[in-house]
C-alpha cells in the first residue's frame, strides 16, 4: 500500500524557517520522483519542487528558488523540503506526491501524473 505522510508544518514568523518531511512506503523509492505542492486558500494547487530519486535532479518553481531546498534520505525513503526566508505568500497546505520517474528528465517528470498523495501539512507564515 502506497503511503506518503507529510510532517513539519506549523506557524512561523516572516523570515523564519521550517523543514517539511515526506515519509514514504509501499513502493520502490529509487524509481520514483517526489514532488512538493502547495495550495493556498482560494488558489489553485501549485507545484513548487521535485526531486528525481534515481539521479538526484531537482526542480523549483521560480518563486521559491534560492529559499527552498529539496533533498532525500534514500535509507529512510523520505524527502525533505527545507524552507528558509519564509514569506506570508508561502502560507498554504503543503502536499507531497509520488510519480514513477521512468527514466524521464525532471522537466518531463513534472508533467506527471502524480498518482499518490499525502494528506497535507499546514504552513502559516505570520507575525
Amino acid at each position: 500500500q502506497v503511503q506518503l505522510v507529510e510532517s513539519g508544518g506549523g506557524l512561523v514568523q516572516p523570515g523564519g524557517s521550517l523543514r517539511l518531511s515526506c515519509a514514504t512506503s509501499g513502493f520502490s523509492f529509487e524509481y520514483y520522483a517526489i514532488g512538493w505542492f502547495r495550495q493556498a486558500p482560494g488558489k489553485e494547487r501549485e507545484a513548487i519542487s521535485c526531486i528525481n530519486i534515481s539521479d538526484g535532479s531537482t526542480y523549483y518553481v521560480d518563486s521559491v528558488k534560492g529559499r527552498f531546498t529539496i533533498s532525500s534520505d534514500n535509507a529512510k525513503n523520505t524527502v525533505y523540503l527545507q524552507m528558509n526566508s519564509l514569506e506570508s505568500e508561502d502560507t498554504a497546505v503543503y502536499y507531497c506526491a509520488a510519480v514513477e520517474s521512468m527514466y524521464r528528465n525532471i522537466e518531463a517528470i513534472m508533467t506527471g501524473p502524480f498518482g499518490s498523495w499525502g494528506q497535507g501539512t499546514q504552513v502559516t507564515v505570520s507575525s
